[in-house]
């Protein structure tokens, strides 16, 4: 089920619907958001598994929105550098995202993010750690308003399809 956060302000970006975000936590004074992805067999390889652009995309998308929520839409962030490492293949299904902040400063964020499976997989005890990544861009006074036009568009960031 989603919640409510700022992101309901600003139009929830294509590639975050077609990557099936939808924030299941947030906690604006820590930095911290938790995003469910769904890795449809679409993203795969020819293995059969998630292919890790997506899941590169994935990890952008749980950083940019700690960054929004934790600066109540104040910075709009650009990554400028990710740095990801792949720890197991992802298979299709409910993933799961957590993003937070490390440091903000005045013109750069450092935020950090991971991915998991879902926990209810039947054969592990838990959740495992698929991927984890690091590096975000913001520019603390470049608000929604100001972003190209291209980067506008209707709904919410917690719709869901």
């Amino acid at each position: 089920m989603a919640i409510a956060t700022v992101l309901d302000r600003f139009p929830t970006p294509e590639c975050a619907r077609t990557l099936g975000l939808e924030i299941l936590e947030a906690d604006p004074p820590a930095g911290r958001v938790k995003i469910a992805f769904e890795g449809r067999r679409e993203f795969c390889n020819p293995r059969g598994f998630v292919q890790g652009g997506f899941l590169a995309a994935m990890l952008d998308d749980c950083m940019g929105p700690a960054v929004l929520i934790h600066t109540d839409g104040a910075a709009f962030p650009t990554t400028i550098n990710l740095n990801v490492s792949f720890l197991a293949p992802a298979c299709p299904g409910r993933l799961i995202g957590e993003g937070r902040i490390v440091q903000l400063g005045k013109t750069i964020c450092f935020a950090e993010a991971d991915l998991t499976d879902a926990a209810d997989r039947p054969h592990r005890q838990g959740p495992r750690l698929i991927v984890g990544g690091a590096g975000q861009d913001v520019r603390p006074h470049a608000r929604f308003d100001s972003a190209p036009t291209g980067a506008r568009g209707a709904g919410a960031w917690r719709h869901r399809s």
